[in-house]
């Protein structure tokens, strides 16, 4: 900007000298120099604007690139009595870059411009609750460690929320034998051959009169 205003001083003064000019080899000379100064002050306003444009298209390319990610469904992880520990495997990752919001029954991870890209890894819903405030990153070389804390100690059977199908649904506003009657249908459907025997048995015992496997056809 400094270059640019002191050649714009510099055009106007020789302009003005050029005016005052009597001598042809005088005037020839100064509008040379006048010719340069002018194709030098274009180039700089040239290389001004154009940063200008690039600085004010940066934060919008910036932001674009910051809403778009790679989803990492793969990972592994291990526990013990108090705490999981979930292992991703990435290179290039920058902690200034990493962004984790721990909530009681979920995670989400973003890792911000590896490579030109961004990636994210989360679990929407957790298969019990952790405390937030103690769960930590640590970046590695090639992997990212996530140490989530257990709530209350205990074995995680996967560390995704899943719903159990052999629990009954005893609402207290329903009958309580319709949760009785889910839980026989899911050992049903689930059940070998045998169980399907066994269960199909003791239903028709319990119900004279109706078929020999009520439950194919009642549920």
């Amino acid at each position: 900007m400094a270059d640019e205003q002191q050649l714009r001083l510099d055009l106007e003064e020789l302009r003005h000298l050029q005016s005052l000019a009597k001598r042809p080899r005088v005037a020839s000379l100064l509008a040379s120099e006048i010719r340069s100064l002018e194709a030098k002050l274009s180039a700089v306003t040239a290389a001004t604007t154009g940063a200008k444009v690039s600085a004010e298209k940066a934060p919008v390319a910036a932001a674009a690139s910051l809403n778009s990610y790679v989803t990492l469904s793969s990972f592994s992880w291990d526990q013990d009595n108090d705490k999981i520990k979930i292992y991703v495997f990435l290179e290039g990752v920058d902690p200034e870059k990493l962004e984790t919001i721990f909530k009681t029954m979920s995670v989400d991870l973003k890792f911000h411009d590896i490579q030109g890209k961004n990636y994210r890894c989360t679990i929407p819903k957790l298969n019990k609750e952790i405390v937030p405030e103690k769960c930590k990153v640590l970046v590695k070389p090639t992997k990212v460690i996530i140490t989530l804390v257990k709530a209350s100690k205990g074995n995680w059977l996967d560390l995704h929320f899943k719903e159990d199908k052999l629990k009954p649904n005893l609402d207290k506003e329903k009958d309580p034998m319709a949760g009785i009657m889910d839980l026989m249908k899911n050992m049903y459907d689930d059940g070998d051959d045998d169980m399907k025997r066994t269960i199909a048995k003791a239903w028709s015992d319990s119900r004279s009169g109706k078929p020999a496997d009520p439950l194919r056809g009642n549920f």
